[in-house]
């Protein structure tokens, strides 16, 4: 074989191997970033942050919506399963919360349309012990984020939206025993 071939061969191996790489590492790094901004560099996990009322300038991640409120927690599994709970917004509408894991993959998907009465689900690892009568959402990574968003179109809805959400919970279960 030529040298100019094998120089070709190797810079199309090499350029696959690196294309690759950056394909599946983008997701974690990226997630990585979100997650030390939203948990103000891994001092606030396992609890719930409340963003301000969103305007046309606001850029956290990407461009928000203005009828929502949102609010975030950083959620680490290494110590246990994570109990999540979300009230509705009394006599409003839409609550919907998603949880998210390392690589940026969306794990599961709740709103008050499925569950008016509010949200509630134990958030853990294969192999965590979880209280019994739970519901369950298993995570494939050991650390992510959950995501609450709940509609606001206006200052007065923004205001019973945040005063509801305020009652969010997302908080490490004490281990459970047999």
């Amino acid at each position: 074989m030529n040298r100019p071939l094998k120089l070709a061969l190797l810079f199309m191996a090499a350029a696959t191997v690196g294309h690759v790489g950056l394909v599946m590492a983008t997701p974690y790094v990226l997630m990585h970033v979100v997650t030390k901004r939203a948990s103000q560099d891994g001092k606030l996990i396992n609890q719930f942050q409340f963003g301000p009322r969103t305007t046309k300038d606001s850029r956290g991640v990407v461009r928000p919506s203005p009828d929502l409120a949102y609010s975030t927690c950083v959620y680490d599994l290494s110590d246990g399963p994570v109990l999540i709970e979300a009230a509705p917004t009394p006599g409003q509408g839409y609550v919907s919360l998603s949880v998210f894991a390392a690589n940026t993959d969306n794990v599961a998907v709740f709103d008050t349309a499925q569950l008016p009465q509010g949200i509630r689900f134990v958030l853990a690892q294969d192999g965590q012990k979880v209280p019994a009568g739970e519901k369950v959402v298993y995570s494939p990574s050991a650390k992510g984020i959950v995501l609450d968003r709940r509609l606001a179109p206006n200052d007065e809805m923004f205001a019973a939206a945040d005063q509801a959400r305020r009652a969010d919970r997302c908080a490490r279960i004490p281990e459970q025993r047999p």
